[in-house]
């Protein structure tokens, strides 16, 4: 993504979130930080987090998503913080949805056929460790279920040409919202720039 970038310190923690957070889904109207009984969630880094939520909302079954971060060492990190590549932290969709609706699988096969899952830490033009191909898991069935996928997609990119996946799969750690102008951003920059990186892979 193209975004405006101004010079920050050295990242370091903080104990509240640096600008306002978000309140309301702009798609789908509800509360971000509302409960759905019986509903699961997944979290999903696959380069710039603007693209990848509208994928997601989009996607019959999911409840909610929320643009954010994780994977990193600094609590409630800002953007600029993250943009400096410092922090550890990689941009992550969260996805709320309903099982009874949707499948993890589902979902998996989403994130996979939307972005190069072997480019390490880019995607495209966006260049960094925040932009890397991450899967974070909320349960020994996600980690197992995506661990699978991943294998198999593996057949399809070696079979259409490309190297290895270097998307990584470990326990979802601290999740932390990315700012208000951040969430459902492409619903309120609809020309905003954030293209999707698939292969042409699908999964199997």
């Amino acid at each position: 993504m193209f975004f405006e970038r101004r010079a920050v310190p050295v990242p370091t923690d903080h104990d509240e979130p640096q600008l306002a957070m978000p309140f309301h889904h702009r798609v789908f109207g509800d509360p971000l930080e509302r409960d759905f009984p019986g509903s699961e969630v997944a979290y999903f880094a696959m380069g710039c987090f603007w693209g990848a939520e509208k994928l997601f909302w989009q996607t019959d079954g999911v409840l909610s998503t929320a643009a954010g971060y994780m994977g990193g060492s600094n609590r409630n990190p800002s953007y600029e913080e993250v943009c400096t590549g410092l922090t550890g932290h990689a941009e992550t969709v969260r996805v709320v949805f309903d099982p009874s609706r949707t499948s993890y699988r589902e979902l998996l096969a989403v994130f996979l056929e939307n972005h190069d899952p072997t480019q390490g830490d880019r995607q495209g033009n966006d260049v960094g460790p925040q932009y890397r191909s991450a899967i974070f898991t909320t349960s020994p069935e996600q980690e197992a279920q995506a661990r699978e996928a991943l294998a198999g997609f593996q057949q399809g990119l070696t079979h259409a040409g490309y190297g290895t996946i270097t998307t990584t799969v470990e326990p979802a750690p601290q999740w932390y919202f990315a700012e208000d102008l951040h969430q459902q951003y492409l619903e309120h920059n609809p020309n905003g720039y954030c293209p999707v990186h698939a292969t042409g892979v699908t999964c199997g």
